[in-house]
This record gives C-alpha cells, sequence and structure tokens, in this order.
C-alpha cells in the first residue's frame, strides 16, 4: 500500500500561505500519484501555483522546510520523471497560456499548454510547432522542453533544442531568468554571478578537451535525451542561453520553466502517406538507408504485434485490416511538400525505390484527409492500445533507444533475442525508424513475489549492454527519468557525468528539483517504487494511464479527469486489499462528489483514448449501484408517463420564468439543500420558459420518420432569438424546410411519450431504461413500416442516444445535422432557395460541436451547413464538450461553468454575429457561458432560406 502519512502542519500551512491552491485529500494526492509512466510514488500535497509570485514563493517553502519540488503537467512521460513522495507542482491547471506572434513565426507558451492546442492555434497561419511526439493530443509544452521532445518528422534537426527560441525561468533560488530579453545575458551576470561565472568557465574547459568534444558531438549525432545536454556548452557562447538549452530535457531538475517561446515551422500543405508492408522484421530495417534517401519526412516502423493490435481497431486503415499477419513488418512513410508538384515529382523519384523492394502487398501512396488520418490515428495510438491490449493486472514498460541507421536491424535482432530468453513474448516494436529511433514495449507483474522485478533488472542490463555496443542512446526522446537514471554514467562516461553533477550543484545547491531523477547515486532507482496494477471494472481495467483522455474532459479544471477516475477506483481496491478500510471509505466519499456526480458521461474521453475506454459507462454503472428505490420509482414511473413528465417539467420553466426569478431560484436552492443536489435541479434566470407539446403528423407516404427531442418540449426556443412564433425552435425549422424541400415526414403516433432514453442511461436508471427501450422500438417498428424508412433526429444527443437503444435493431437513425447536409441542402439549392447567404445578416458564425455530434461523426456536416450559411464559420481553438449533459448543467452547474470558462473568452473576443449548436441543452449551457444567444443550426439556415 501506498504510504499515506499526513503532511507536517507546519508545511501545509506554509503552502497554504504560498499558494492558493493546496491538495491535501487523500484522493488529491493519490489521484496525482499516477502518470503514463511504470513508478508509482504519493506526493505529501499537490500545489497548483498560479504565478511566478507563487512560484517563487514556493520555492521559499521548499528551501525552508528541505522538502524537494517536482513538476507535473500532462503526465504523458513514460520513464517516472513526473512523479515523487514530496511535492508535486501541477503546472497543467495555471500555465496555458498562447500568445502567437509575428504571423505565426513564433508562439509564447505556458507550461500547461497542450501541445495539440498550441497547433491549432498556429494552424490558422500554416505554421506548427517541430516536435511532433505522438502524445501531442496530451503532452505539455512543460513536458516537451523538460523532455526535449522531437517526434515522428522533426528527427533532431526541428526538436525542441533546435527550435527552441527564449524561455522564462525560475531558478531554485527564486531569480527570475528571462532569455528572450536583449541583455539577457547581462542581467544573469549581475543577478547570479556565480552562475553566469562557472557556466562560462565549464563551457571554456569543455571546448579545451577534444576528446570531450567529439564525445560530446558523438552523442548528439543522432537522437538523445540522456542526462543533461552538453551540447549547448559547444553551440552557444552567452551563459544565459547556455543556461537555456541546459534546461531542454532537464526534466525539471535545474528549475521552473515559466514560459517557453519557440520558432515555428510552416505547415506544407501537400502531403502523401503510405503503408510498406515487408514479410518480417529484418526485411523491412534492411530497405531503410534506401527509403531514407527519398526524402520521406516519416518512416514509422509497426512490427507483427503492433499490427495485429491495430487490427482490433475497426478504424484501422483497411490496408492493416485485411492483413493476415504473420511476422509482418509494416513502414508507415510520409512525404510533405509545399507545392502540389513537388509532391508528385517526390513520389515520381521514389517509386522505382519501393518497387525494387520485397513488399507484400502494392504500396499506394494517398493524399486522401481521412485516409491518412486513419494511418496516424493508428500509429499515434500505438503505445497505449499495445499496453491496452496486456494481460489484465500486468504492467507496461515502454522503453526507447536511438542508434545509427545502418546498425537499427541488428539491434533489433538483439532485443528480439533477448525478449525470447527473458520470456517477454508480447513484446512490440515500433517508432521512428527513419531516425535509428524504435520504442519496445515490454509487460511485467511486478506483484509476483519480487520475481518479476528480478527478471526485469537481468533484461535491462543485457538491454543497455546491446545498445551501448552497438554506438546506441539508451533514451531517445522520452527522457532520462528514473528509469535511466543508473545508466547515465555507462552512457557518458565518466568526466562527463562529473560535468553534469557539476551543473546540478550550481544551479541546485540544495538538491530540492526532482532528486533521483536524471542524475543518481543509486544504482537501483529503476528497480524502486515500480507500479502495480490491482484489476478493477471490467470498463476500465485496461486503462494505461496515458493521460490522452484529460484534455477533452469537461471535469478536467472542476474535479477529476478519467485517469483519475480510474486510478482512484484502483486506490480504493488497492486500500481494501491491505485492510486500510478507513482509506477505501474515505476514498469512497470523496469519489461520489469528485468522479460520480461532476461526470458528464459524453463520452468525450473514448474518443480520445487509444483503447476506446469510456468511462462514463463506468460512472453510469455507479450511479446505478448508488440509486436508491425511491429513485428507481420515480424514473420507472418517468418512462411511463414521459408525455406527462415531461410536459410538466416544461410548464415548470414556464411558470418560473413568470415569477420573479429570485422566488424559483430559492426555491429550488432550499429545495436542493433538503433533498439534495442531485435530485432537484437548481432554476437560474437564465433558463428558457419551457417549450411546446411534440406534434403527431401522419402522412402515409412520408419518406422519413421525425424523431423530435423531447428536450424541445422541456426548453423553449432561445427567446432572444428570432422565431416563428407559431412553431419555434428546431422543430418548427426543420419541418417547415423539409416542406419547402418537397419532403415528406411523419412522427410514431405517440412521439410526445417517447424519448432516446438517454435521461435514464445517464443516471443508471436500467430498468427505466428498458421499459422506454421497449416502447420506443415498438413504435418506431410501426413507424417505419419494419424499418423501410429511416429515423431521422433532430438533437445530436438523441441521435446518440436512439441508436444506442435501437443497436440490436434494424432501424436506420440519421442525424438531422447530416440529413440536412446530405438531402435537405441539395434539394433547398435545386428549388432554387440556396445558396441565399446574406453576408450582412449572417457575416460570421460561432459554431459548438457538441460531444454527440463529434462522437456521430456529423461534425463535418455540422461545418458545411454553417459554410451555408455564413461567410465566416469560427469553432473556437479550445472547443470542447460544455458539461451541460442533459440535466446535468442544471443539477451542478459548476461543471458547465468550468467546462466553458476558455471556449466562452475566445467566443466573446471573436465576437460573431450568430452563434449555432446542435442540441438544445448545449445551446442553453453555451448561452449561460457567453451571454449569446446559442440556436440550432437548422434554425438559422430556415433564417437565410427563402
Amino acid at each position: 500500500m501506498l504510504p499515506l502519512e499526513d503532511i507536517d502542519p507546519a508545511l501545509s500551512t506554509a503552502l497554504q500561505d504560498a499558494v492558493d491552491d493546496v491538495g491535501l485529500r487523500a484522493s488529491d494526492r493519490l489521484a496525482a500519484a499516477h502518470d503514463a509512466s511504470h513508478y508509482l510514488l504519493t506526493p505529501q500535497a499537490v500545489v497548483q501555483p498560479a504565478s511566478i509570485m507563487e512560484m517563487r514563493a514556493l520555492f521559499d517553502v521548499a528551501r525552508h522546510n528541505g522538502v524537494p519540488l517536482t513538476f507535473r503537467s500532462g503526465g504523458t512521460s513514460l520513464s517516472g520523471q513526473a512523479v515523487t513522495d514530496a511535492l508535486l507542482v501541477d503546472t497543467r491547471r495555471r500555465f496555458r497560456d498562447i500568445a502567437v506572434s509575428n504571423d505565426g513565426a513564433t508562439v509564447r507558451c505556458g507550461p500547461g499548454a497542450v501541445l495539440q492546442a498550441v497547433n491549432a492555434r498556429l494552424a490558422r497561419h500554416g505554421r506548427k510547432l517541430g516536435p511532433d511526439p505522438a502524445s501531442e493530443i496530451a503532452c505539455t509544452i512543460g513536458g516537451v522542453v523538460a523532455n526535449n521532445s522531437s517526434g515522428m518528422a522533426c528527427g533532431i534537426e526541428a526538436n525542441t533544442y533546435r527550435t527552441l527560441d527564449s524561455l522564462v525561468l525560475v531558478l531554485p533560488s527564486g531569480t527570475v531568468v528571462d532569455t528572450g530579453i536583449p541583455d539577457a545575458d547581462a542581467v544573469l551576470r549581475r543577478d547570479e554571478p556565480r552562475i553566469h561565472s562557472s557556466l562560462k568557465e565549464l563551457r571554456d574547459e569543455l571546448r579545451s578537451d577534444q576528446n570531450m568534444v567529439a564525445r560530446i558531438e558523438e552523442l548528439h549525432s543522432i537522437k538523445n535525451t540522456m542526462g543533461y545536454g552538453l551540447n549547448s556548452f559547444l553551440d552557444f557562447d552567452e551563459p544565459v542561453k547556455i543556461l537555456e538549452r541546459l534546461c531542454v530535457g532537464s526534466e525539471g531538475t535545474l528549475g521552473f520553466l515559466a514560459e517557453a517561446t519557440f520558432r515555428t515551422l510552416p505547415v506544407k500543405p501537400h502531403t502523401a502517406t503510405g503503408l510498406l508492408i515487408f514479410e518480417d522484421l529484418d526485411a523491412a530495417t534492411a530497405a531503410l538507408p534506401r527509403l531514407a534517401a527519398t526524402g520521406a519526412v516519416t518512416i514509422e516502423l509497426m512490427d507483427a504485434t503492433s499490427l495485429l493490435v491495430a487490427q482490433r481497431d475497426p478504424a484501422s486503415p483497411e490496408e492493416i485490416l485485411a492483413l493476415k499477419v504473420h511476422n509482418h513488418c509494416a513502414l508507415l512513410m510520409e512525404f510533405q511538400e509545399q507545392e502540389k508538384e513537388e509532391l508528385i515529382e517526390r513520389l515520381e523519384v521514389g517509386a522505382p525505390v519501393w518497387a525494387g523492394l520485397p513488399l507484400t502487398t502494392a504500396v499506394e501512396f494517398t493524399t486522401d484527409r481521412a485516409r491518412r488520418a486513419a494511418f496516424w490515428r493508428t500509429r499515434k495510438g500505438l503505445f497505449a492500445a499495445v499496453a491496452g491490449s496486456r494481460k489484465s493486472g500486468t504492467t507496461a514498460l515502454l522503453e526507447d533507444i536511438a542508434v545509427p541507421l545502418n546498425r537499427l536491424g541488428e539491434t533489433c535482432r538483439a532485443l528480439t533475442t533477448l525478449f525470447n530468453k527473458y520470456g517477454y513474448a508480447d513484446a512490440v516494436i515500433f517508432g521512428h525508424a527513419k531516425d535509428g529511433n524504435i520504442h519496445f514495449m515490454i509487460t511485467e507483474e511486478f506483484a509476483d513475489h519480487g520475481q518479476g522485478v528480478a527478471r526485469y533488472k537481468a533484461f535491462t542490463e543485457d538491454m543497455v549492454d546491446a545498445v551501448l555496443s552497438r554506438g546506441g542512446t539508451l533514451k531517445a526522446e522520452h527522457g532520462t527519468g528514473r528509469v535511466m537514471a543508473p545508466f547515465v554514467p555507462r552512457q557518458v562516461g565518466k568526466d562527463l557525468y562529473q560535468v553534469m553533477w557539476r551543473i546540478k550543484n550550481l544551479l541546485d545547491p540544495d538538491n530540492l528539483l526532482n532528486p533521483g531523477v536524471l542524475l543518481t547515486a543509486d544504482p537501483e532507482t529503476h528497480l524502486r517504487h515500480l507500479k502495480t496494477t490491482p484489476e478493477v471494472e471490467e470498463e476500465v481495467n485496461r486503462c494505461v494511464e496515458c493521460g490522452y483522455c484529460e484534455p477533452v474532459c469537461p471535469s478536467k479544471d472542476l474535479t477529476t479527469t478519467p485517469r483519475e477516475r480510474i486510478v482512484l477506483r484502483r486506490e480504493i481496491a488497492r486500500a481494501e486489499a491491505a485492510g486500510e478500510t478507513g482509506l477505501a471509505a474515505t476514498l469512497r466519499e470523496e469519489y461520489q462528489y469528485d468522479s460520480i456526480d461532476t461526470c458528464a458521461v459524453d463520452g468525450m474521453c473514448e474518443t480520445a483514448c487509444p483503447v476506446f475506454i469510456n468511462t462514463g459507462d463506468l460512472v453510469r454503472r455507479l450511479r446505478e449501484e448508488n440509486s436508491t428505490r425511491l429513485q428507481q420509482h420515480a424514473w420507472n414511473t418517468a418512462a411511463q408517463s414521459w408525455g406527462t413528465a415531461s410536459r410538466a417539467g416544461a410548464l415548470a420553466l414556464t411558470v418560473s420564468n413568470m415569477v420573479p426569478s429570485p422566488l424559483p431560484t430559492g426555491t429550488s436552492a432550499v429545495a436542493r439543500s433538503v433533498l439534495g443536489a442531485e435530485t432537484v435541479p437548481l432554476y437560474t434566470k437564465d433558463l428558457p420558459p419551457g417549450g411546446r407539446r411534440r406534434s403527431v403528423i401522419r402522412h402515409p407516404q412520408a419518406e422519413f420518420v421525425w424523431f423530435s427531442s423531447c428536450t424541445n418540449t422541456m426548453f423553449g426556443a432561445n427567446p432572444e432569438s428570432d422565431i416563428q412564433p407559431e412553431a419555434p425552435g428546431v422543430a418548427g425549422a426543420f419541418r417547415r424546410l423539409c416542406a419547402q424541400a418537397g419532403i415528406a415526414l411523419r412522427t410514431p403516433r405517440d412521439i410526445p411519450a417517447l424519448c432516446c432514453g438517454t435521461p435514464w442511461k445517464s443516471k443508471g436508471q436500467s430498468s427505466g431504461y428498458q421499459q422506454m427501450r421497449t416502447k420506443v422500438l415498438k413504435s418506431l417498428n410501426d413507424a417505419t413500416v419494419g424499418g423501410s424508412i429511416p429515423v431521422v433526429s433532430d438533437a445530436s444527443s438523441c441521435t446518440e442516444g436512439l441508436e444506442s437503444l435501437l443497436a440490436d435493431s434494424e432501424l436506420e437513425v440519421i442525424d438531422a445535422v447530416a440529413f440536412t447536409a446530405d438531402t435537405l441542402l441539395p434539394a433547398l439549392t435545386e428549388k432554387g432557395l440556396l445558396p441565399i447567404v446574406d453576408a450582412s445578416r449572417i457575416p460570421s458564425l460561432a459554431l459548438h460541436p457538441t460531444c454527440s455530434s463529434t462522437r456521430g461523426g456529423s461534425n463535418a456536416a455540422l461545418t458545411q451547413i454553417a459554410e451555408a450559411v455564413s461567410g465566416t464559420v469560427y469553432i473556437p481553438d479550445s472547443w470542447s464538450c460544455c458539461g451541460f449533459a442533459g440535466d446535468r448543467g442544471m443539477l451542478r452547474p459548476e461543471l458547465t461553468a468550468s467546462a466553458t470558462a476558455v471556449q466562452a473568452v475566445e467566443v466573446r473576443e471573436f465576437g460573431a454575429h450568430a452563434h449555432a449548436s446542435t442540441n438544445r441543452t448545449c445551446e442553453i449551457g453555451m448561452s449561460r457561458a457567453t451571454g449569446e444567444p446559442y440556436r440550432h443550426i437548422i434554425e438559422i439556415l430556415e433564417d437565410v432560406t427563402t
């Protein structure tokens, strides 16, 4: 069991005096104990400084109390450099600023900014960052700098070290160093004369020793993140610039990175991607020198095990899905050029090369965006996908090495021999073959009385010898971390190792920053604090704690993320197995609000998860387990009389809108305090009045069955929008547009009493859900004449709900947005009603895709409609699920406020003339957040249709 002693009261007080946000609860500490690595330590506290001033105060506390600090942001690190049993400093929630300058030529970022978010901001300028790690969906700028990240295309020419422009650093002494100001070196000499002079002396000492110079140049001729970047002493003259580059790859051991500015690269718009499949690994690696000479920007290797795992994803490319894998190995190649003609020429020159290779299938290079995306989805999610397929209860260990390209084949053979020797039958090899940089993953059982640890120790020793004997580096791009810290002396040699210790002692004389990481006196650091993975719920056992899910989670800044929800379940299981009943009870109590009540169950986590975990499935089941008989009875009754129940909700909203707002607000607040926040929604004055009863349409020759959402009954159309009084909202707009297009609709005869089932499913009310499912299935079978007519749903969440509800039937469900793009727009255009875009009326449109439209794949159609009604369509770079989640925004309004905070600022700054979404509750949530009237995109389409 992880130690969970109480923090020293004096230290606790000092931390809370220095920093506003300090996590001391069991859940705070244990949730933060986990990152993507195979190490596990419990911090004494989780501290979230909000400014450089707070960071300086935190350094003072650490020095005074002699307690170390470890920095954490994305938590995607694989080498154990972001876990600690001291103070964990979380920079993810407070340091996310992104400022693009010089028309995208440079970008300034906080350490908590997610790499993908930075690239999204740069994309508007046709630029991107140089580093391109596969974890870009979740890794942050802080981690990118701390590990000297590279990736798939950048090699060593455009990695973090090469593309960094400047940084703002807070030294352990509290001194703030801004390397971007014109007189930065003079300021460093004034503020830190000892550091300035010592760096200068070290520079001259290293440069005067030709053996050291040669060794440094050799170490950095290939990808290498072992130890400190001593090449900085050769590449730069000014001590301040040497310090700047020493911090790249320093893993938070020299200072706090408060800000980093990068020089960006142009996005080459013309790209072709292809998959070359060989009989085996030897054949693939033998072809690498010839393929690398073709000018491909990436050549990614995937061995047979990788391909087998990739085949479990139905979204994988057909080339992989159709392959009967034996010993095959694939190389994913990509070419990028500025001009189309240059790309064509590049492919023509390369064609004879791959034509002469022993490929098992013909290769086709595609420029199709969707097919290329499928290739890269497979490759970027490979680590987590492979790790997720491991035996339950085992721990995944991923290493990354680099060797000269001409020695990659023999290195892979040597590794395969070691896998067989030590019984790692499920080992996998993949990676950046063009750079001689491969990743290999093994799985180990560390809870087997030391046998797994002994095996891992022996394997590591042999692996280190195999790589170093071939002129390789033991860490190519993931940072040294705990996993390779004991082997830095063997990698760099005694003399250079002593130089590294001099750097550490110079900048961090009290050894406060991440001690034992990167440099260590303990030869078995890599064998301590190894993570075990207790089995918990089936829905989440395969989680590898990679954190890819976290940036898309609506509750990430409020309570917990999907990764944290899962690891806390593991910690509860661990506590119970250890007999720590008090701790288990505490964790369960804190879990209720943190992980159950404030989960939007929107499924966005699944869209980012490489192993397709929808943590909402877990939360729904836990809600069902927590449900009382009274709640079950109430929801069963609602299912039986949904028409009455939904009208009652609408009437309550209408009445509340007619009386002074303090009355219903106060009444609902009192009721919540008595009956519970999960039982009584909070009324707020921004809620619309109730809507109208859904219309029943009977048309014998109908082409489609219209399933109008019950949210249109409960919530009326936005009162500030330009609506049709006789049939407001999306229901009226959709019906009128279909009539104009000559499309006949009908509804189920009992449509006012039907629902897609989402309210029951999200609350874990399985009995009521089954009752509604039975009603809907029978009604839609009748209305569609046994499934011969498609069903159209006018709310994206209801489309998703219906698809789930009717999963075992033959009924076809089409989202109204996709239906409008594919059927209505062409029909209206043919009749001369479109395109009519009055730029003076809707010159710009802010668009809010929903979690359901994202999961359902209708965002492209949504954008197509938006572009038909407005000259400028704007989707915020920080777009995410609004967290309203049906009634969750009324039960837990703080969830929606947190989920929309960042994108609301973007929307207000953009100042669009109209605002649209695809779901009534999402429109309410976004209207609340921004103060702007959001409407369904189909309503706005009707506005511009003659």
